[in-house]
């Protein structure tokens, strides 16, 4: 019985200790979202923006550029995955990877060739470890991403759409991320960000049937678009990873939390075990003290 509460009482120093980790790393967790979700509300209306401005000039030229123009016959496509360096965050990187694999298959069974790059070292090793071709990745920047990194992300992501097919180009490029709904939801979604679809703009007033203004290009609409392509592609990815950033310290803290509380409720349940094992060595011990007086006594009687 003795073996049996220490069992019980080393399990509880272990749970305790995991606890106090758990607990520390969820404060850290939410200091971080917080700073991310100001990054985050500082750059969704600049890529927004951006995008309007870029939409309006696109629309309003003749020009053939890969901002805009649609391939008559796409035959390949390149698929940008941003997931996490490090885990305990729940299903913040499976999610993240099933949707980059639906929208993988779906570019397949339109006869596309798929090129993947990844940022996170969790989908690198998941693409890794299947031996699945990863076209380039990037690591190590995913907590606190900067823009000089959407830089270097952008760089091979623009050469590539600006490159022939046949030379190794790829006629569309999606994103997949995680977006930053509150601080319990985040959902994994994918986007086209090249060609750009040029939908419908509002303008100042909100009205939807407002006349966009005429544009005059100087020295030319492609040479206007080819200065707009890396501005517009670096402030998407980089929206993008700060989303993926904010989203990714969320659910860290959310699964923390739940560690947390997981590990209080083990310790409870331990401490419970223990007290029942120690009042049973305690009930054990007293009805062998009362059977070695009830002995001895017996033994004198039958002495005298």
């Amino acid at each position: 019985m003795g073996a049996q509460l220490r069992v019980y009482k080393r399990r509880i120093r272990s749970v305790t200790a995991t606890k106090k980790i758990t607990k520390a790393m969820e404060m850290i967790a939410a200091s971080r979202v917080v700073k991310a979700m100001r990054k985050v509300s500082a750059s969704t209306p600049y890529a927004q923006e951006l995008t309007r401005a870029v939409t309006a000039v696109a629309g309003g030229s003749d020009a053939k550029h890969p901002l805009t123009t649609e391939a008559e016959n796409s035959t390949r496509a390149a698929v940008l995955l941003l997931t996490s360096d490090r885990g305990l965050a729940g299903a913040f990187n499976a999610n993240a990877i099933k949707a980059a694999e639906q929208l993988t298959a779906r570019l397949e069974s339109e006869g596309k060739q798929v090129d993947t790059y990844i940022v996170g070292r969790r989908g690198v090793s998941h693409y890794t470890f299947r031996e699945r071709k990863i076209a380039d990745s990037w690591t190590g920047f995913t907590d606190e991403p900067s823009y000089a990194d959407a830089k270097t992300v952008a760089a091979p992501l623009i050469e590539a759409i600006q490159k022939d097919t046949a030379a190794g180009g790829v006629d569309e490029l999606h994103i997949v991320y995680t977006e930053f709904v509150s601080m319990m939801t985040q959902t994994a979604v994918d986007s086209r960000l090249l060609p750009l679809r040029l939908e419908e703009i509002e303008g100042r007033t909100g009205k939807k049937d407002e006349v966009l203004p005429l544009y005059e290009f100087e020295p030319s609409a492609e040479d206007v678009l080819d200065a707009l392509l890396p501005r517009y592609v670096e402030s998407r990815i980089y929206n993008a990873l700060l989303q993926s950033a904010a989203s990714k310290h969320a659910a860290t803290r959310r699964a923390m939390k739940s560690a947390t509380d997981n590990a209080s409720e083990l310790i409870e349940t331990l401490t419970r075990l223990a007290n029942q094992a120690r009042q049973a060595e305690i009930t054990q011990e007293i009805s062998e003290i009362v059977g070695g007086a009830s002995a001895l006594a017996d033994a004198t009687a039958g002495s005298d």
